[in-house]
């Protein structure tokens, strides 16, 4: 079904260079990444390594999408209606797909991305499976019990098609293929859809199949690699040991591999390094990559936590050096693919604990593990850092050691108190990948007194108030911060001043008492005093006035002057202050009698934008009647909180006949 490897010799150069590579590398390179192909339904995939691109074909939208190493689309190739198997030609120049649907299997030209030749098969034959060896195609056929072997012959001028080529065996469903440049001559048939699992070695070298060998493994087989010698298969599936290594000779069990319990893909490395994988996302982890053999614990991956992989989903890339995993899916507009970048590093899993709260100064243990399938030798040092106050980017401290079990402990003395932050960090090896792990802890520190003044106090609008914090004992820190915040949303709070403290622990900020304002002190702490945040909220009047008009004179009454009005007159009371959006102001007034003022009655009146409010006092009007007025902002009433409650002065009046 699916032809993996390249020419003869390049392959030998891939393994040589591929040795090298692997035992020179003493990290991974880069992060894996994930990426997501435009593919709904993922039936099949191969790898051309000539020209480094991804063949994926989606049996739902009937098209063959190609993508490059990083997992960007280049091209689609659409009207290939149930697509199903791929295989490429040893030269890389040619990719085979089956069509059912359309009873054919075309060929597309892998560097100009276009179909270049169709094969019919014939009507209902439904071809299904695909391989290409020694100048044929080779194709499953039919459906259930009706399954058979065909062939296209490309070797003469003219395409020839051949049926029922099985040599008399009885398939349950379209034989998937296999074949390797290097298994010259070898067909490999695997019936998958029964529990028997059949495997039929057939012999092409004259054209004509001829089975070679025929055994059950045990069934349901989902995919078939090659080694690289060509030689033997590694076969995962849902029965029998579900990942196996087979002879091709005698089909003999050379190896088992302990991964998933059903096999879902397996790919083999230039290298020999075996990857497989289940579908089953219950499953975790959901990739085993087997770099000591198969006796040795394989390095694992949960790759994907809401799927497991596709079948026929894993491909090496032509150097050894990277891991393609397609994920599986049948919903959705894309299908998930991880590039792993160390596939055979095995993975490393750091933890820390430290307490949750400790003194400062005295001792405390920080503990963890770092665990691997292939655990780390005794005695594997883990870098410690400590990150507080008064080391805010991390100070190398020591290193921990890795019992025989993986566990470890360390012993710190905090010097600094509040928020400590301990990183331990396995570096990776040749074999293991990176990992760390941080946990913190809180370390007392004492109180530290901060003071604020002029809270509650009250000012005239628009007064230059001073306020002074005073900061007392620290250890290192003296620097307190000063923010003034007005009332109102349209005034954020700000910063106003930043500055060390004086001999005395004094630190003064003056703020213009426009509004009533929340002044803030802050200390940041430092390693032995705690942070401190103390405020004191000043109130601001606002500027208000009232003038009266249309009065013919002004003349006192004892000692207060009062403004005459003709009682046929229409007094104005003009009243001025301080604009806020939405504001009115109250204008009061009362009468005089008998000795003692009296209310006479009260209204809000809105100012305009420039602050003024123009109230006219209607008749008719009583004459010989001291009266006053005057116009108030009060807090809240007035339509909005952003100053303090404030009367402006009394305009005495009268009216006279």
């Amino acid at each position: 079904m699916r032809t993996r490897r390249i020419s003869t010799a390049t392959a030998f150069a891939v393994l040589f260079s591929s040795v090298v590579l692997v035992g020179g590398t003493a990290n991974p390179a880069a992060a894996d990444s994930r990426v997501e192909v435009p593919v709904t339904w993922l039936s099949d995939s191969v790898l051309d390594g000539v020209h480094q691109r991804l063949f994926l074909s989606d049996r739902s939208s009937g098209k063959i999408v190609a993508t490059d190493f990083t997992g960007r689309t280049l091209a689609t190739i659409p009207g290939l209606p149930d697509v199903t198997d791929l295989a490429l030609s040893p030269d890389s120049g040619t990719l085979y797909a089956a069509v059912p649907y359309a009873d054919k299997i075309v060929a597309i030209d892998t560097a100009a991305l276009r179909v270049t030749a169709e094969y019919p098969t014939g009507e209902g034959t439904r071809p299904s499976t695909v391989a290409f060896a020694d100048g044929r195609i080779w194709f499953g056929h039919g459906q259930n019990w009706d399954s058979a072997l065909g062939s296209v012959d490309l070797t003469g001028a003219e395409p020839v098609v051949t049926l029922d080529q099985g040599a008399g065996f009885d398939w349950s469903t379209p034989p998937t293929l296999y074949t390797d440049p290097l298994a010259a001559g070898t067909l490999v048939a695997v019936d998958s859809g029964i529990s028997s699992g059949p495997f039929v070695i057939y012999d092409v070298t004259t054209g004509v199949p001829a089975i070679r060998l025929h055994e059950d493994k045990g069934g349901f087989v989902n995919d078939v690699d090659f080694t690289p010698d060509g030689a033997n298969i590694v076969v995962a599936g849902r029965r029998g040991p579900s990942v196996a290594e087979y002879r091709l000779s005698d089909l003999a069990e050379v190896r088992t591999f302990p991964g998933p319990r059903q096999g879902a893909s397996v790919a083999v490395a230039p290298d020999g390094t075996v990857a497989t994988g289940t579908a089953d996302w219950y499953e975790d982890p959901d990739l085993y990559v087997y770099t000591r053999g198969s006796g040795q614990p394989g390095s694992t991956r949960d790759l994907h936590h809401t799927t497991g992989l596709a079948e026929r989903g894993l491909h090496w890339s032509p150097d050894g050096s990277k891991l393609f995993a397609l994920h599986d899916t049948f919903s959705g507009e894309t299908t998930p693919m991880t590039i792993l970048t160390a596939p055979r590093s095995y993975v490393t899993t750091t933890t820390a604990n430290a307490p949750s709260t400790a003194a400062r100064g005295k001792a405390l243990t920080l503990s963890g593990r770092t665990s691997a399938s292939a655990p780390l030798p005794s005695g594997t040092p883990l870098a410690v850092v400590r990150t507080d106050v008064e080391s805010p980017k991390g100070k190398a401290i020591g290193t921990a050691k890795v019992d025989a079990k993986g566990n470890y402990t360390f012993k710190d003395t905090p010097p600094a108190g509040g928020k400590v932050t301990y990183k331990v960090t396995f570096a990776g090896n040749a074999s293991h990948t990176p990992s760390s792990a941080s946990d913190s802890v809180t370390v007392s520190r004492a109180a530290v007194s901060l003071k604020l003044n002029r809270n509650k106090s009250l000012h005239a609008y628009n007064k230059n108030v001073s306020f002074t914090a005073t900061l007392g004992k620290t250890y290192k820190n003296r620097v307190v911060e000063l923010w003034a915040d007005p009332f109102g949303a349209d005034k954020p709070k700000k910063l106003v001043k930043k500055a060390k403290v004086n001999s005395k622990g004094n630190l003064s900020v003056t703020v213009n008492m426009k509004r009533d304002t929340t002044v803030t002190a802050v200390f940041a702490g430092d390693g032995r005093y705690a942070p401190k945040t103390v405020k004191s909220t000043a109130y601001a009047k606002v500027n208000v006035s009232t003038k009266l008009s249309k009065h013919y004179k002004t003349g006192k009454i004892g000692k207060t002057s009062y403004a005459y009005y003709s009682k046929k007159k229409n007094p104005d009371f003009t009243t001025t202050m301080t604009y806020y959006k939405g504001r009115a102001q109250r204008l009061s007034l009362e009468l005089y009698y008998k000795g003692k003022w009296y209310d006479a009655g009260q209204q809000y009146f809105p100012l305009g934008t420039k602050g003024k409010s123009i109230v006219t006092l209607t008749g008719p009007h009583d004459t010989g009647y001291k009266m006053r007025v005057r116009s108030s902002y009060v807090n809240s009433s007035s339509g909005d909180t952003v100053n303090s409650t404030t009367h402006g002065a009394w305009k005495y009046f009268i009216f006279t006949k």
